[in-house]
Order: structure tokens, then sequence, then C-alpha cells
């Protein structure tokens, strides 16, 4: 060892003896093991001037007491935060969606469900029935829902839940989208503006019978009966259609073709060609589509009249639209074009690689056209979704493209409503060309298309009477049905899941609900809702937005009101995920009507996952005050058996890192056989995450146990954010992700992450790739792992307009709101994709310009410096790439609490910086329950360094919950390895009844026997290994595992030393060391893989092997499996 560094060490060891004397305290451990070191050496790190003294023996006691000794002062629950860490409160237990399936329901799996729940810590689960028992007749379900059988089931399983002292949710309806059942009528359902029109010279009009619009199920209302003078004449000829590659392709499948149906195929750059027999006037371009297609929406419009020598009218651009977009055609507006031949040209060169607002084009690129119909009398570009019939966002119309001649002057519109009788019009027109304008509404059709018995039309969410019917009809009927104390006792949440049943846009009140918040009349411009300009483009544009905008408040002020006012009157928290992108909204807004939101995010599923729902449910509940942010989390497009729990840990991290802090595992679902197992599955969607998962009793209850620590640090106090990011005023609206702030903060994300988004979005090529199995999408999506960390050390919430201008007040040079959540900068983002029109009302300058003069920081954007350090605000946070941040902060305690993650498989050692002056860094372990101060930090200027060694996906919490004067600690550690020395290895397979013995550890997937190969389920390692080494004090042990597949128990001496379910594999075993021979029982577990990969090729390992999980690996080959090592003993004092 160094000389000099002996000096210091003896010179410190002196000075804690003494320091020692004056104070008591309790012991702490350290989070982490430095790299080996060679025998018996050590590593001693202290600087110069230090207050800090190594703690070794009995002076490690002392000096904790003096760490510890602080005042802990009561937080939430009165508890105060280390007592919340040691024993965390019901709320910090994470819960699961409880999947029924078909009505296949048995009162033995009821019990063994709840029962397994308990058993790992989970504190409830949402009750959710899914299909019915005739969808799924192979299951011989029994309990349809609304059945006395079911009724039945839900009783038995409030028992039994009420015994074991779980609690349960349900949901809104049955199946989990969205609020609809058998009770409701299409006159009590969704509504939407339908119309057809009938052109007619002026003149006298006798008992003129009109077409009825479309209608659901023959229901219809009239609305009003208009009369319009005609714009231009309408295109009667029926075109000549032809079709043809750019460039030759030798692959037939490719080429464009027109099949019998018309429907035009093409995965080639192509054309597509309408020829006319005279010249036609052409305005706009109707697409209608089979499904969704983000290509037929990129076509660039050419004109011709001679077809030889062609120029361009028009590239046309997708509206911004969310997965469920097929409700609506798109009709794109052009400048008014008259000529014989229009041809349409397509290539995939500069589509966008694919984004949760842009979901279709996130597929392999091809074009897919079911028909292209052009038109000559004036549309609104993209008027569908300006109707707020579907959620899309779209540039306004150009003034190039309607001009103020081709709209209609409101004054010209003749009301004839009251001239029609049955369906027949009699009226006296005036001369010219008319278009009679039938305008009613009919049923969207939308079904809660999950459900079962409980199935059928949505119900109105603009009516609060038909909302509440929705509400007695399911929800409220549990009380009744199971009675109404169990009831009370067990049902304690309300759930709206992710909105899956599309828009409205009328009610009989809306026009009424739109006349008393806009403070116009809609009447005169109904026209608009067929996509007719009125006076002028600018005008009809800035009505319809009215319109948008009264929709989304009557979702927030009706559906989530009634349902909130519902629940509270039956003693039930109200839980709901995200209104976008489906629902015409403000994605934020509805928030402050739930106690509970809930973003969600998938587990390979990139075509799936949602940031935006994460983000928008993280800043509605900052914005609004809700402590709690659960999320659905691992939802998976195809499950493929290998999940384990060391596979989830680092994504439910980053969704931490996110603002999350409650987790609902997506998702446990009923298996009503005894006997067969894995069991069902939701169809093979999901995490397989219940009782017959291989390693639920140990991997399970070890995740739980992770999961609790960390949200109970995580519902601790409120969060820090520095930047509110303003969502705009278009409508529909949502959270704001990190990727579309690039181009608005250049110098906070950097040159790196510029360069990088530039050629991400330049998509050259259109890349593919395939994840999960046989999902093959665009491989520069805006991944959510790629984006950890965005702002550098900053955190920022969305902000939206209700929040601007109705919360935000300033105090201490901070834009704060009412439920705690503040803010220094405000960014006022430069026009992106989902609000390309920019729009700002005067009351939000004024509102803005009012906190600016209050000294809250709104930056001239782009903005071009690398920090807001100018302003006076520093990064919270400093620390390298993939590393994963979250802080939150209890005033009244002055207590910070960071959350920090390694978000990379591999072992880094770092410096992270904090915000912090003053106070004392602890290291709190959410793995252990642990809390150190046996870790090198100093102080530098106004920030606190801390040097940080974590595991491959590591994390950890950095606590500052006391006063300091120390400037700068070192840390002391050393550690020794050894290989444990065990003989031989008895290898037991309980469930095919077979033992091995070994010398050594080996793959058991590579055995010849099949039951041992195909083995899924766990084996029971037993050896024995001596010990000859005297502890000192303050001494550990552990266990080190090295490779394992993929969950580990152990017992030492027949005492339980804890489980091993990520890296780096290892348990403590100090207490249960003896000197002389010891006894190690290794309780090992694989995943369902190959097991299910035996039993698909007839060779399962033993009995009672089935699933209706159809998903598997793409290769046949067997994981490994089994206890690897090399196991070694680790000694330290860590």
């Amino acid at each position: 060892m160094n000389y000099n560094i002996l000096v210091k060490a003896v010179f410190a060891w002196t000075w804690l003896a003494v320091f020692s004397l004056q104070a008591p305290a309790q012991k702490t451990q350290q989070p982490f093991v430095d790299s080996p070191l060679e025998a018996e050496e050590t590593s001693f790190l202290l600087s110069a001037g230090s207050s800090f003294c190594p703690q070794v023996g009995s002076l490690e006691k002392e000096q904790s007491t003096f760490l510890f000794s602080a005042d802990n002062s009561q937080a939430q629950g009165g508890k105060s935060l280390q007592q919340l860490f040691d024993k965390p409160s019901d709320e910090a237990k994470p819960w699961t969606f409880w999947y029924w399936m078909y009505g296949a329901v048995s009162r033995e799996g009821i019990k063994a469900d709840l029962e397994a729940m308990k058993q790992i810590g989970l504190g409830g689960a949402y009750l959710m029935p899914i299909k019915s028992v005739e969808q799924g007749k192979q299951y011989q379900g029994k309990a349809e829902q609304l059945s006395p059988e079911w009724w039945e089931m839900v009783r038995y399983s409030m028992q039994e839940a009420d015994r074991l002292g779980l609690k349960l949710g349900m949901h809104i309806c049955d199946g989990f989208a969205l609020a609809g059942g058998p009770w409701i009528t299409p006159e009590e359902s969704m509504q939407k503006v339908v119309f057809c029109d009938t052109i007619v010279p002026g003149g006298k009009i006798q008992n003129l019978r009109l077409p009825v619009p479309e209608s659901f199920e023959g229901y219809y209302e009239d609305i009003a009966l208009l009369a319009l003078p005609l714009r231009g004449e309408e295109i009667t000829q029926v075109p000549k259609i032809t079709c043809g590659n750019i460039k030759e392709e030798a692959d037939a499948k490719k080429s464009v073709s027109i099949d019998e149906s018309g429907v035009i195929r093409s995965s080639v750059p192509c054309w597509i060609q309408y020829e006319y027999e005279t010249p036609v006037t052409c305005r706009n371009v109707e697409i209608v589509l089979n499904g969704n297609n983000y290509q037929a929406h990129r076509l660039k419009v050419m004109a011709s009249n001679d077809g030889v020598i062609f120029y361009t009218v028009k590239q046309l651009t997708p509206a911004r639209q969310g997965w469920q977009n097929t409700d609506e055609n798109s009709t794109h507006s052009i400048p008014a074009t008259t000529a014989r031949y229009f041809r349409f040209y397509w290539t995939p060169v500069g589509s966008e690689p694919g984004s949760e607002d842009m979901d279709a084009a996130k597929w392999k690129p091809n074009l897919k056209i079911k028909q292209l119909v052009l038109h000559s009398q004036p549309r609104l570009n993209q008027w569908e979704g300006k109707a707020g019939l579907v959620w899309r966002v779209a540039k306004d119309t150009p003034v190039e493209e309607v001009p103020v001649a081709d709209c209609i002057k409101k004054e010209d519109v003749l009301n004839l409503t009251t001239s029609m009788r049955d369906g027949q019009l009699t009226a006296t027109l005036p001369k010219g060309q008319w278009r009679i304008l039938r305008m009613g509404h009919t049923a969207t059709g939308h079904t809660n298309a999950t459900g079962g018995g409980g199935k059928g039309l949505e119900c109105n969410k603009f009516s609060a009477p038909m909302v509440r019917k929705q509400f007695d009809n399911w929800f409220g009927k549990v009380f009744t049905e199971v009675g109404p104390d169990l009831a009370h006792r067990v049902l304690k949440y309300m759930h709206v899941d992710s909105w899956e049943c599309g828009s409205q846009n009328w009610s009989d009140n809306f026009a009424e609900e739109f006349k008393k918040r806009r403070g116009y009349d809609l009447m005169p411009y109904l026209p608009l809702l067929a996509g007719i300009p009125l006076d002028s483009a600018q005008t009809s544009e800035r009505i319809l937005r009215d319109v948008r905008t009264t929709i989304a408040e009557l979702v927030k002020d009706v559906f989530y009101q009634v349902l909130a006012d519902s629940a509270k009157e039956y003693g039930c928290r109200f839980s709901a995920e995200c209104v976008a992108p489906t629902m015409v909204s403000d994605g934020l807004l509805h928030y402050q009507m739930v106690d509970l939101p809930m973003g969600e995010f998938w587990l390979r599923s990139p075509t799936h996952d949602k940031l935006n729902d994460m983000l928008d449910a993280i800043s509605g509940a900052h914005i609004y005050g809700k402590n709690i942010i659960q999320a659905e989390g691992f939802t998976e497009v195809r499950g493929t058996w290998d999940e384990t729990p060391a596979m989830l840990k680092t994504l439910l991290d980053r969704n931490y890192a996110l603002g999350i802090n409650k987790l609902f595992f997506h998702v446990y679902v009923h298996n009503p056989y005894m006997d067969k197992k894995p069991g069902m599955t939701l169809d093979g969607i999901g995490l397989f995450f219940q009782r017959d998962n291989t390693w639920w009793k140990n991997g399970g209850k070890a995740l739980v146990d992770y999961i609790t620590r960390c949200q109970a640090l995580l519902q601790y106090g409120v969060p820090v954010t520095d930047i509110a990011v303003f969502t705009g005023e278009e409508m529909p609206r949502r959270a704001i992700l990190p990727d579309r702030l690039v181009s608005s903060l250049p110098g906070i994300y950097g040159e790196n992450r510029v360069r990088s988004e530039k050629v991400r979005l330049a998509n050259v090529g259109q890349p593919l790739r395939v994840m999960p199995v046989g999902v093959t999408h665009s491989a520069n999506m805006a991944n959510p792992e790629d984006w950890v960390n965005p702002l550098r050390g900053y955190a920022y919430d969305s902000f939206n307009k209700d929040a601007l201008l109705r919360l935000a007040t300033v105090k201490d040079g901070r834009m704060v709101l009412p439920g705690g959540a503040s803010y220094k900068v405000l960014v006022m983002p430069l026009e992106r994709p989902m609000n390309p029109n920019n729009v700002m009302s005067d009351e939000v300058k004024a509102k803005v310009e009012a906190l600016r003069q209050a000294g809250i920081v709104v930056p001239q954007l782009p903005y071009t410096d690398e920090d807001f350090s100018a302003y006076g605000l520093e990064r919270d946070v400093v620390v390298p790439e993939n590393v994963a941040w979250t802080h939150r902060r209890n005033e009244q305690e002055n207590t910070d609490v960071y959350f920090i993650s390694n978000q990379q498989d591999t072992p880094r050692e770092f410096v992270a910086s904090f915000r912090m002056k003053g106070m004392l860094p602890e290291w709190w372990n959410p793995m252990t329950g642990e809390i150190s101060d046996n870790f090198a930090w100093k102080a530098n200027g106004n920030r606190t360094e801390v040097t940080m060694k974590l595991n491959a996906g590591e994390s950890t919490f950095i606590v500052f919950r006391q006063l300091t004067k120390e400037v700068e600690r070192g840390t002391f550690v050393w550690n020794k390895k050894e290989n444990l020395q065990v003989k031989e290895w008895t290898v037991r397979f309980e469930s095919v009844k077979k033992e091995l013995k070994r010398n050594e550890l080996f793959d058991w997937s590579k055995e010849d026997d099949e039951q041992i190969r195909y083995y899924s389920g766990t084996a029971f390692y037993t050896g024995t290994f001596p010990y000859t080494q005297s502890k000192r004090e303050g001494e550990k042990v552990w266990l080190e595992l090295g490779a394992l597949c993929d969950v580990a128990s152990v017992k030492v001496n027949g005492m339980d030393c804890g489980i091993a379910w990520t890296a780096p594999y290892e348990v403590d075993i100090t207490k249960a060391l003896r000197k002389g021979d010891n006894t190690i029982e290794i309780e090992v577990t694989n995943s369902w893989a190959n097991a299910l990969n035996g039993a698909d090729q007839g060779k399962a390992p033993y009995n009672g092997i089935w699933t209706n999980g159809k998903y598997r690996l793409a290769s046949k080959d067997l994981l490994p499996a089994g206890l690897l090592g090399p196991v070694k003993l680790v000694r330290s004092n860590k």
C-alpha cells in the first residue's frame, strides 16, 4: 500500500475515534461493490482536508449516528421519509389489471389469483371482463357478463379480496374501452353530424323528396335544411383510370396495380392518372381508404391538358392522425385547376418515420387506395378533422386554394328547415343554381368493442343523463348485485381506460353549449360542419377551431365531471387514462377531474409504445396537483414467454424518471384452470404476469418489493420541474414530445442531438426493423429509450391554455400552480407538426407578457445557449448520457429526493452533479432498503458532486435531508472475491421428478434428456461449501451468482438470504454464514419459453402445459437455463 495513503488513513482513523465519542447512532450500509481487488488489497480514497473519516469496525456505528441523528419531521400520512422507505404505505404498492376472458371464470381460480397477488405484495387489482362466451366457445365459459353466474363470481372475488385485505377497482363498462353498453340506444349514443345535398334550380319547389343522410340502424334526426348558392359545376364525367410505375419494376407483386374492385396498390414509386373527355375543374381531392394508409395522403397532384406535359398543382400533406383514423375520409384542398388529365405521383422518398400523431407512417411504406374522388365544389382543407369528426390536425386552408370568391356569404344561406315536412321540401328559391343541404345527426356506431355480455353503443359523452345511465347500469349496479356493504369495503376505484371509441361532434345540447361558451350562435355556420367555407377561409377555420374547443370542454365538463361526481358519491377514487389521440380534446384538460391520472407504456412494442400518453398523464397530473400518477405498464403486442423481471427493470426505471409513481401491471389474466399452465392470456397480448408464471413466487415478490420502495419515495413531496412548455391553442392538442422541442431549444439539446434529429427525420431509404417477432416497422421512429434526459439536466412539463390563463401566478420569480408545481422558464414553442398554424390569442399573449414582466423567463426562440444559467437557472442534474433521473422536493421538510437510473446494460462509474448546496447526500438503495453514507462526494460552488458506481440497469436514490457544513467526503471501500468451493451440486427438477449430480454448473437446456432440456420452472440446487475466514466487524459477505437464467432464491444453512433477479445477481449471506462447512440451497427458475418450445414440437417436459398465447420467439433455439455461474463469495465493507 502507498505509504502516504497509509499515513492519511492512520490520521483519519485517529480523528474518527475522537469524534465518535461525541455522537451516538445507527449503522448504515454502502450500496455498491468496487471493482475486485487483488488478494487482500483495499481501496482507500480520501481527499486532503476532508472532514470524512473511514468507517471500520465499531467506528462505523458511531459515525453513522451523526449522519442520521437529524430530526426526521413527519411527511406523508404522518410518516417520516425514512419510515415510508422502511415500511411503505399501501399507496406505494403496485396494482395489476385483472382480466377475465370469455366468461371462463372459476371460484378456484379466483381464490388462487387473489392469494397470489397478496403473496407477492400487490395492493389490489382492476377487475375487467373481456369478450363474450360466444367469442371463445372453446373455453366453455359459463359466466357471461351481467348474467347471474357472472355476478356470483364478482361477489365471490370481492369476498375473497375482503378476506385477504385487498382492494379492487372496476372499469366504467364491460371490456376496457370505453363507456358503453346494451342499455344505450342509438339516440343516446355518441353522435356525429351527417349531411347530403341536392342540386336544384331556382324557382318554386313542390314536395321535393329529399334523400336521407347516413343513418345508423335507421336512426337519424334532422338539424337543419339549408339552401346555398352553388359554386361551380359538379364533376359528373366518369374518368378513365390508368396507372404505371415511375421506373421499370421486375417484380410484378411490387408494381402498381388496380384490382377488380378498383383498389390501387403499389410498393414502388408510381403514378395514377384520371383522364376526362373534356376539361374539368378540380378544387379538392377526397381520398377514400379501406383502412389507414399514410402514403395515400402523400400524393403529388399534377395536371395536363394534353396528357404529355404535366405541371405540379400541389404536394399533398397528411394531417396529423392517431391510430383510430378510419372513421372518415380525408379531403385535400388544391388550387382550382382546370385540365383533362390529373396525375397523382407517389414515392416513399420523404416519408416520415412515424410517431403517435402520425401513426400510419410507422409501417412499411406501401400505397393502398380504394378511390380518389375529384370535386369541383370548394371544401376546406382536411375539413373532416376540423369539424371534429375524427382526431386530426392539419394546416389552415390557404386563401390561394379557397379564395373569398369561392366562399359563400353567411347571409346568402337560406334556412328552409320549416319548409320541409316528412322529408319533402316545398319552397320558392331565388334564381340560379342552389345546393339543398340536409344536415342532421346519427350515431357514430362505436361500441365498447372489447366487451362481452355488456357490449353496446358508446354513451353520448356530452349528455350528463346518458353518462350517468352508463354508470348506473354497470359500475353502480355492482353495489346492488354483490351487496352494498361488501362493495363499499372492497370496490374503492372506478377506472376509465384509454379512449378507443372515436370522436363525436354533436348532441342535442351542442349548439346551446357552443353559444354559451363561445358567445355566438353556431347555427348560421352549420355548413362548416360539412366542410363548406363561409365568408372566408380564415373565418371558417376560426369557427371550426371554436367547434373543436367546445367538444374538448364538453368531454371534461360533462363526461369526466359526471363520472367524478358519481365515483365520489359511492366513495370511490376516480382513475383515468388518456383521451388522445382518438377523441378531439386537450390531452391534459380532463385530468383535473380525475383523482388518479394514468398513462401507458409498452414492453418491446415500439409501434404501440405511448410516450405521449405518459406525458399527457404526467403533465396533466403536475399542473392539476395530482400526486399519484399511475401507469399501465409492460403492455406487449406479442408476448413471447421469455420475459423476466430483469428485462422489465430498466424500462420501469425510465418511466419512473418521467414522473410516474404507481405501476399497474399489464396484465394478470385470470386462469380458470388449476391443471393447465401457463394458462389463459389476453390472446397473447401483454406481459404474462400471473400466478402460473414460472418466476411468480420469487421473481414477482422481489420485483414488487423493489417497486414498492421506489414508489414510496417517488410519491413523496412534489416534482421539481423548471420548464413549462406551452401546448398551444390548436385543437386537438396534447403534451409535447421531447423530439418536437429540438428546433425551439437547440442549445439545450446540444449539437449532437440537433444533428442526429436531422438524420432521423430525413429517414433516407426508409429503413425498417422487426420488433416484436413478426412486426415490421420504421427503424427511425422516435423511440422513448433514445430520449432519456432529453433536456440534459432540466425537466419540463407541458402546460395547457387552461393552466396558463386560470391557474398560473408568480411567486419568488417562479410561475406557481395551486397544486405545488412551479416553473422558472416558459417556452412558447415554434411551429411544429401538432401546432402547424401556431395560433395565439390576445388573451394568451397578454398573460405571457404579464408573466415575463413578473420575472418569468420567456426565451427568444430558437434558444441557442447551452443552459439557462444567464437567467440564474443552472441544470438541476448533470449526468452522462443514458442516465435517467427525476427530482422531488418536500418544501416543508426541506428534503430533496433524486432518483437516478443507469439505463445501460453495463456497469458505469460517473460523477453526478446536483443543484444542491449545504445539504448532506445519502444513498438510499431501493433494492435492499439500506441507507448509506459510504460514498464520495464534494461541494462545488452551488452544487454537490457525487461519485456514483451503478451496475448494469441499477438505480438508486440520492436524498438530501440534512444541513451540513461539510464540503467533501471520500470513501473507504474494500472487497475480496473468491470462487465458491462446492465439490458437488445436486440439482433436482421437481416437476419431472429427476435429479442430476454435477461437479460443475451447467446449462440444462443443453442436456440430452428432453424432459430436462425443455424444462421450464424451478430447479433446486444444493451443496456444501467451506468458509474459513474470520469475519471482521462491519464486514459483509455476499454471494455473487454470476450468469443466471433467470431468478434465484438463496438459503444458506436453512436461512433465507434473499432473491437475485437483476444485475449484479447477488445476495447478502452474512447472517447465515458460519465458519466451517455450510449448506447452500438455490432455487433457480427460468421462463416458460423452453417448455412451450418443446410442447409445440410434441416434447412437453411434463403434463398440463397449455396456453392460448400463440406467439413465440422467432428463433427455435432454446434459451440458456439454470445457474451458470461462476458463483463467488465477496467479502466487503459495503
